[in-house]
C-alpha cells in the first residue's frame, strides 16, 4: 500500500514496535508481517493471503490487533462489556476488571440499571444505598488512574434504563461536561416508553432491588429532558434496548444491557468483540464497484477476524469463555464518503441510500455465507443451539439477496460466528488507508495541520482538488475562499453539480444523516457508530424529531452533536482558529484595580489544611483572588500566592471566570479529601470550587449569607473556542460518537 506521510507518522507513533529507547524496530511491511504471521498461526498459505489482504489496503483490523498481535500483550479486541450486579463485591470487581481491560487497550461498557436507587434500604448493613450515580463517579475516578499502554485514559459507556428511579439525575449528570469525562452516557430506551412518549402518557419507574413500582413520570417530559440535554452538549445519547434484544442472536444465553464506548457493539456481560473494516474505495475500478473483488475481500476478512478470536489473550477467564462460546466478529466499512465522491453521488440522496443498502446487504450476506462454510469446516459457535440461527428466525428484509435460502442453509449447517457485521469508528485505520471514517460524511473539505515552528497548513480534500482541476477551477483565490468556508455551499464560482456531490456534514440535513444510518443498520448485525451533526442554530425540536425518526426508521441508537454546544468547541469549518482571527500584536492589558473592592470569603477543608479564598469585584465584575492557608509557609504559601496573582491578573484582563475554573478544576495532589459531599483533589481544585460558589452568588444576586457548597449549581460554560488535539495541537472533530484528530490519529475513545 502506498502510505501518505500522514499515515506514516501515525504508524510510527502508535503502531510500529519500538525498542526500550523508543527507536523503531519495524516498518509497514514488518508490522503487517508480524500481525499476519501471528493471526495465521504461521500457516504459510494463510499468512500470505492475509498479508496481501492488509497490504492492499482493502481491509484492516481494529487497532488492538495491529498493535498487539505478535507482541507480549496479545490482547486483540477493542470492545468489552462488564456486568454490574447490585452488590459491593460486583461493583468493585468490575472496577478492577475494567482497569485490567483499559491497561490492555480496550474500552468498556456498563449498565448501571441493576443498582438500587439512592437511599434504598440495604438489609446487610441496615443502611441506605448510595445509588448508581455515586458509583458511576467511582468508576470514572478509577479510569483516571489507568492509562492505556501508558498513553491515554480508558473510554467507557454508561447506560441506565429509562425505567430506573434515578433516571432524571442520570440524564442531567453531564450538564457540566467537566464531570464524568471518561464516560459516554446513553439512556436505555424501551418500546413501551416510546409508545408512552407518542401518546403523552405516564410510565412506571421500577426499583431494581424489589422490582416494585417506585413512582410514575410523564414519558414525554422525560423524553424532552433527554432532548434538552442532548441539545445543550450532545449527552446523553439514546440506545433502543428492546430493539437491540429483538436482534440478540443468543437470547437464551442472556439479555443485552450495554454497548461498548461508541455504541456500535451491543454485547452480553463479560463479552468482547474484535472488529475490522473494508476500505470501499479499494473496490472501485473505472468508477464502478467491482462486486466480485468485494465478495473476495469479505470472505477473507471473515476468515481473518475468526482467526483473531483464536489468537486473542483476554484479560479475564470469564471473557475468554464468553467470547469463545459466541465467537462474535464485527466486519464493517470505511471510505463511504470517498466512495460517493468517486461515483459522483450526493450523500444526501435516495441514490446514496439505495447504494448503502445494496453494499451492506452484500457484505452481510456473503459474510454469513462464509461463516456458514467455516462452521462446516470447524464447527458452529458453541451457543448455536437455541440461537436465532438454530431456530431460523434471523430478521432480514430482502433487498437484493435470497435470504430465505441462506437462512435455511445456516439452520442446517450452522454458523461459525454469532454476529458478522458492525459499523464501527475507523479512527486511525482510515487515516492509514487515507480515506474517510466509517459511514460519516466529510466534516470539512479543509483541515488544519500543525507543522514545525507552529506553522499551520491547510489541506484540501484530494477528490475535490482533482475535480476542480479537471473543471479548470483550481486557482489560488478560489482555494482561499474554500479554505475560509470549509464548504462549497456558498461559493458562487463552483457549479451546482459539484456542490451537490461534495457536501460536508453540516451541508446535510439531520433527516439524511438518520436515513443513512438506518440504511446501513438494516443489514448490520450489531449497531452503527455515527454522529448526527447539527448546526449551532438547531432547535430542541430538531433534536426531538431526529430521535423520533431514528426510532421509527429502525436505528438501534442515536448520538447527536450541535456545533458549538460543548465547553470546548470542536472543529469549526474554515481555515482560521479564534486565536488566528485576532491580531497577534493586539495584546490585552489588565484593568487598574480600584481603591475599594467588595466580595466574599469562603473556608474550604483541603488535604493540606483550612483554605481561605477571597474573591472581590469591581464595577466590571470579579477582579481579584486572595488565597491563604492557616499555619503554612515556605513553598506552599508561595505557590498559593502565585495561583491567586495569576487568577487576579486573568480576571482583570477580562478572562471569563468559567475559563479559570476549568483550568484549576480537577488538578490532583497526593492528599485529596471529602468536603461537604465533594472530593477536593488539591488546593487548586478548592479554589475552582470557591470560584464556582462566587459565580452562583453573582447569578442569584446574593449579597449576604452563607452558601452551602453542595448547593452550588452546575455551570454550563458557553465557550466557542476551538478544541485542539492534546497530542499535536490540531483541530479535532466530533464523529462516530467520539472526538478524533484527523492529523495524528488521537481519539478520546
Amino acid at each position: 500500500m502506498n502510505l501518505t506521510q500522514n499515515a506514516k507518522t501515525v504508524l510510527e507513533k502508535r503502531y510500529f514496535k519500538k525498542d526500550r529507547e523508543g527507536n523503531l524496530k519495524e516498518d509497514w511491511t514488518g508490522m503487517i508481517k508480524r500481525v499476519t504471521d501471528n493471526i495465521s498461526q504461521n500457516d504459510p498459505e494463510k499468512a500470505k493471503k492475509y498479508f496481501n489482504l492488509l497490504d492492499s489496503g482493502a481491509f484492516l483490523p481494529n487497532s488492538p490487533t495491529l498493535m498487539n498481535a505478535g507482541n507480549d500483550l496479545q490482547q486483540l479486541s477493542a470492545c468489552f462489556v462488564l456486568p454490574i450486579e447490585d452488590s459491593m463485591e460486583s461493583i468493585f470487581t468490575s472496577i478492577k476488571n475494567a482497569a485490567l481491560i483499559h491497561k490492555s487497550g480496550g474500552g468498556t461498557g456498563f449498565s448501571f440499571s441493576r443498582l438500587r436507587e439512592a437511599d434504598a434500604r440495604v438489609r446487610t448493613t441496615n443502611g441506605v444505598s448510595s445509588g448508581p450515580l455515586t458509583f458511576l463517579k467511582v468508576f470514572n475516578a478509577a479510569t483516571d488512574a489507568v492509562k492505556q499502554g501508558g498513553t491515554r485514559r480508558g473510554a467507557n459507556m454508561a447506560i441506565l434504563s429509562v425505567t430506573h428511579p434515578q433516571i432524571l439525575e442520570f440524564i442531567k449528570c453531564k450538564e457540566n461536561t467537566s464531570e464524568l469525562t471518561n464516560f459516554n452516557l446513553s439512556v436505555g430506551i424501551t418500546e413501551d416508553f416510546m409508545r408512552a412518549v407518542m401518546q403523552d402518557e405516564e410510565y412506571e419507574l421500577i426499583s431494581p432491588h424489589t422490582q416494585k413500582v417506585h413512582s410514575k413520570l410523564n414519558a414525554k417530559d422525560v423524553f424532552m429532558l433527554i432532548v434538552e440535554m442532548a441539545h445543550k452538549n450532545g449527552e446523553p445519547g439514546i440506545i433502543f434496548l428492546d430493539r437491540i434484544n429483538e436482534h440478540n442472536p443468543t437470547p437464551h444465553i442472556g439479555e443485552i444491557e450495554s454497548t461498548n464506548p461508541c455504541g456500535e457493539q451491543p454485547l452480553l456481560p463479560n463479552e468482547a468483540c474484535n472488529l475490522g473494516s473494508i476500505n470501499l474505495v479499494s473496490v472501485i475500478n473505472d468508477n464502478k464497484i467491482n462486486w466480485e473483488y468485494l465478495k473476495e475481500v469479505v470472505r477473507q476478512s471473515v476468515d481473518f477476524l475468526d482467526d483473531v478470536i483464536e489468537q486473542s489473550k483476554f484479560p479475564l477467564p470469564e471473557i475468554n469463555e464468553m467470547v469463545k462460546a459466541n465467537r462474535k466478529i464485527g466486519l464493517g466499512i470505511m471510505g463511504w464518503a470517498e466512495l460517493l465522491y468517486t461515483l459522483s453521488i450526493p450523500y444526501n440522496s435516495d441514490e446514496a441510500i439505495d447504494l448503502a443498502k445494496e453494499i451492506m446487504e452484500f457484505i452481510d450476506y456473503h459474510g454469513k455465507e462464509r461463516s456458514m462454510e467455516l462452521a462446516i469446516e470447524k464447527g458452529s459457535f458453541p451457543n448455536f443451539k437455541g440461537s436465532m440461527y438454530d431456530k431460523g428466525t434471523l430478521i432480514r428484509e430482502s433487498y437484493k439477496k435470497d435470504w430465505n435460502t441462506l437462512i435455511k442453509k445456516i439452520k442446517k449447517n450452522g454458523i461459525r460466528n454469532a454476529t458478522i457485521t458492525t459499523i464501527a469508528p475507523t479512527g486511525t485505520i482510515s487515516m492509514i488507508c487515507n480515506t474517510s471514517s466509517g459511514i460519516e460524511p466529510q466534516f470539512s473539505l479543509v483541515y488544519i495541520k500543525q507543522v514545525m515552528d507552529g506553522e499551520k497548513l491547510l489541506y484540501i480534500n484530494d477528490y475535490l482538488e482533482n475535480t476542480l482541476k479537471t473543471a479548470n477551477l483550481f486557482e489560488k483565490t478560489l482555494m482561499e475562499k474554500i479554505a475560509e468556508e470549509g464548504s462549497l455551499a456558498h461559493i458562487e464560482e463552483i457549479p451546482q453539480h459539484i456542490k451537490d456531490i461534495f457536501v460536508t456534514s453540516h451541508d446535510i440535513s439531520p433527516e439524511w444523516h438518520i436515513k443513512m444510518q438506518a440504511a446501513f443498520q438494516a443489514y448490520t448485525d450489531n449497531a452503527v457508530s455515527k454522529t448526527i451533526n447539527f448546526a449551532n442554530s438547531a432547535t430542541k425540536e430538531d433534536i426531538q424529531i431526529s430521535f423520533e425518526t431514528a426510532w421509527k426508521l429502525g436505528c438501534k441508537g442515536v448520538t447527536v452533536y450541535r456545533d458549538g454546544s460543548r465547553e470546548n468547541q470542536v472543529l469549526h469549518v474554515g481555515n482560521k482558529t479564534n486565536e488566528e482571527k485576532q491580531d497577534k500584536t493586539d495584546r490585552v492589558s489588565p484593568r487598574i484595580r480600584p481603591e475599594i473592592t467588595s466580595g466574599i470569603t469562603q473556608r474550604i477543608e483541603t488535604g493540606c489544611g483550612h483554605l481561605y479564598v477571597t474573591i472581590n469585584s469591581d464595577d466590571n465584575g470579579p477582579c481579584e483572588v486572595f488565597v491563604q492557608m492557616g499555619k503554612v509557609g515556605g513553598c506552599a504559601s508561595a505557590q498559593l500566592e502565585a495561583l491567586a496573582r495569576l487568577a487576579s491578573l486573568s480576571l482583570r484582563a477580562n478572562v471569563k471566570l468559567e475559563s479559570i475554573i476549568r483550568q484549576l478544576k480537577g488538578i490532583r495532589c497526593p492528599s485529596p479529601m471529602w468536603y461537604k459531599g465533594k472530593m477536593i483533589t488539591s488546593c487548586a481544585d478548592a479554589i475552582s470550587l470557591s470560584l464556582e460558589t462566587f459565580l452562583t452568588v453573582q447569578e442569584r444576586g446574593i449579597i449576604n449569607g452563607s452558601i452551602n457548597v453542595g448547593e452550588v449549581k452546575k455551570i454550563q460554560v458557553k465557550s466557542k473556542s476551538n478544541q485542539m488535539c492534546p497530542d499535536c495541537g490540531s483541530t479535532i472533530e466530533h464523529v462516530e460518537g467520539c472526538l478524533k484528530c484527523n492529523n495524528c490519529g488521537w481519539s478520546k475513545c
